[in-house]
């Protein structure tokens, strides 16, 4: 199948998988209700994520050979969206869901010899090698660490599509550069798979009627694929796509917000899985954004952050300089995040755009 036919059927897949799943998901009760922390109105389908899984892995297996590798991505694939239709229709603990999470890391490392274990250059000048077990843990958590990261930025309309699109598109573009054209193709597809949920989920072309939520199998899915590609680019020791430190300029929004909103949260004794409203896209909306202007102002940063790593990887700038650039954008948000209030007070009281807002 060529390039232009395989994305114009994942395209036309997807959107077919929406108005087919949306109207089972109603059936079995995988809808998102209303509560204090969601403010929606109505019963919305949780199917957003499923349709961008299942229309995907037609594609793949279609357009792509059958490898070990892409077999083993598709176990864990699914693995994970049953795992998250569960949990978007059963509610389950965290615990659970941790556990199989980390057996999904187990596999990708002892089965697919797929883990974390070079980190470049970035704090001397000789390559960092982390020995064989310390690396199993490292990427135990790195894989947990994605699939929660893209879990918790899913808190307004079209955000996760977004910032999921930014990284794809961030990693399709390093791929085709290095003239990985079946993985840069991988990403194309990702990419287009998730425009009709972007469109469904925002209300365009058909309004509120057919919204749909990514759910958390989408965002388990999203993250899971996020994290497979970024070790695919980078730990690859004779065929570094990107170096390790350019992966955290490809997450850097999901990253430092889920970091901060862990550490705060057990400051305050709580769990850090605990849900609350006090994410960067809840913190737009008390600065007086609209939910447009919110996802709008946090995609490009997190496009800007991308393309600074795109940036460097060309340039070949030290990657000792990149990893404490980041250090530097992580410390500058921690601080303006735990001093958030004080902030929106200042900016409700000198700027006449910034209208206090009612959570």
């Amino acid at each position: 199948m060529s390039t232009s036919l395989a994305v114009l059927f994942v395209f036309c897949c997807s959107l077919i998988s929406l108005f087919a799943f949306r109207k089972l998901a109603k059936k079995v009760g995988l809808v998102d209700k209303p509560n204090e922390r969601k403010h929606h109105v109505g019963q919305i389908p949780l199917i957003g994520g499923i349709s961008v899984y299942f229309s995907l892995m037609i594609t793949l297996f279609i357009t792509f050979p059958i490898t070990d590798s892409l077999l083993l991505y598709v176990a864990c694939s699914t693995i994970l969206i049953v795992l998250g239709a569960l949990d978007d229709r059963y509610d389950l603990s965290f615990k659970s869901r941790l556990i199989v999470q980390a057996g999904i890391s187990l596999a990708m490392i002892l089965i697919g010899y797929k883990s974390l274990h070079y980190l470049g250059f970035m704090f001397s000048d000789n390559a960092l090698i982390i020995p064989t077990y310390i690396s199993y843990i490292v990427t135990i958590f790195a894989v947990i660490g994605a699939i929660n990261a893209f879990n918790m930025v899913d808190g307004i309309d079209g955000l996760l599509g977004g910032l999921s699109s930014v990284t794809f598109s961030a990693l399709g573009v390093m791929f085709y550069l290095s003239s990985n054209m079946q993985l840069a193709l991988f990403c194309l597809l990702l990419v287009v798979a998730l425009l009709p949920y972007i469109m469904l989920n925002l209300g365009i072309p058909f309004g509120r009627r057919f919204k749909v939520f990514m759910g958390d199998a989408g965002s388990m899915f999203i993250g899971f694929t996020v994290i497979w590609l970024l070790i695919e680019a980078s730990q690859e020791v004779n065929e570094v796509v990107i170096r390790p430190v350019t992966a955290l300029w490809f997450i850097a929004l999901p990253l430092m917000d889920m970091v901060c909103i862990m550490i705060r949260r057990i400051k305050k004794g709580q769990s850090p899985f605990k849900p609350d409203r006090e994410h960067l896209h809840h913190i737009c909306q008390r600065l007086g954004m609209s939910s447009r202007v919110s996802l709008f102002s946090i995609c490009f940063m997190s496009a800007l952050m991308a393309i600074i790593g795109i940036w460097s990887e060309i340039n070949e700038i030290n990657e000792s300089v990149m990893f404490f650039a980041f250090l530097l954008v992580f410390c500058v948000y921690f601080y303006v995040i735990n001093h958030i209030w004080r902030i929106t007070a200042f900016m409700h009281k000198h700027f006449s755009f910034t209208l206090p807002t009612q959570d």
